[in-house]
């Protein structure tokens, strides 16, 4: 089950909450306050691939590349 990030729009508490993806954006209450006026947060994100950086730059040539061009043999990175 996926965590969420929620702001309280009464008191800017920010709080996470385990629930379905199905009720990700139904009503929550605030866990400081207990106002229902609160909305689902933007969350960031972490991931890593063996060290290698995720985020690449863009290619050149036939583009879609992620850093490495298989077409070229380059490393764009």
């Amino acid at each position: 089950m996926p965590v969420y990030e929620y702001i309280c729009n009464s008191c800017s508490q920010h709080f996470d909450m385990m629930r379905p993806m199905s009720q990700s954006d139904a009503p929550i209450a605030c866990i400081k306050c207990n106002s229902d006026s609160t909305k689902r947060m933007l969350s960031r994100f972490y991931a890593s691939s063996e060290g290698r950086a995720i985020a690449t730059k863009s290619c050149s040539c036939s583009g879609g590349c992620g850093g490495s061009c298989g077409s070229c043999g380059s490393n764009h990175n």
